[in-house]
């Protein structure tokens, strides 16, 4: 019996039924974040399809040289992330679901349970869109629950929200979904937006969401300036490649 699992749903439960905040745990509210501070807000990204063992293995090179929070890997690469960050400060990461989540729920618990095994501590997880997107929010949260449960007290869990796919009102019910679910993160992904990382999404998000969860962004961070904004806004974590080139920046700037 997981004791954790079933006092978190309880907890989720009580907060929903009084309309309660819950409690800052897991995700931090990153507030005014500047200069070399900004570097352990950033995730380094290794997402890209043509990614070869090698640029792996240089890159967590350089994600553990600036002590970054975290890589994110495809699944197929957790173990070998794991291998080269060992004794390091850098989380390992990885995405499930991908794109779009449309996968049935077995699958996505199959996806998880094996990264978590293969040594992931963070894990992307793309809701439903397909059920979202026909009115069947419950389902989604059915399966995120789940998901929660697999995660707890593992691996820290980041909740995709494909933003441009929704409605506003799709937008504002899956926020307020995901603030009481007991993710870690909430993920504004940027793949179908047709934009970059936009401060105006991040306070949207932040607004619905509180300082309960952590928020996650990502596409074309690639200045200090830009991270700032960002971190100001209400986020708590920066999907990018431009890793290496935001920490020098900020390291000259400290």
């Amino acid at each position: 019996m997981d004791i954790e699992a079933i006092r978190k749903q309880v907890e989720q439960q009580v907060m929903q039924y009084f309309h309660l905040e819950p409690t800052v745990t897991d995700a931090p509210y990153a507030g005014m974040v500047t200069g070399v501070d900004v570097i352990s807000h950033l995730e380094h990204s290794l997402l890209n399809p043509d990614t070869t063992l090698e640029t792996i293995e240089r890159e967590c090179a350089v994600a553990r040289k600036y002590s970054v929070a975290a890589v994110c890997v495809a699944p197929y690469y957790v173990p070998a992330a794991r291998e080269i960050l060992l004794g390091s400060p850098v989380a390992v990461g990885t995405a499930i679901g991908f794109p779009h989540g449309c996968m049935s729920q077995a699958a996505k618990l199959a996806e998880l349970r094996e990264c978590m095994a293969n040594g992931a501590t963070e894990v992307d997880v793309a809701l439903n869109v397909l059920a979202i997107r026909s009115g069947r929010l419950d389902v989604a949260q059915r399966e995120l629950d789940e998901l929660v449960r697999c995660a707890v007290g593992k691996v820290q869990l980041k909740a995709v929200f494909e933003h441009a796919l929704y409605t506003p009102e799709e937008k504002r019910a899956v926020l307020q979904m995901l603030r009481s679910s007991g993710v870690n993160y909430v993920k504004i992904q940027n793949m179908l937006s047709g934009h970059g990382a936009r401060v105006e999404d991040v306070r949207f998000a932040s607004e619905i969401l509180g300082r309960n969860v952590g928020i996650k962004i990502d596409g074309g961070i690639k200045t200090l300036a830009q991270a700032e904004e960002l971190l100001a806004a209400g986020a708590t974590r920066l999907g990018l490649t431009a890793t290496a080139k935001i920490a020098e920046e900020a390291l000259k700037n400290a």
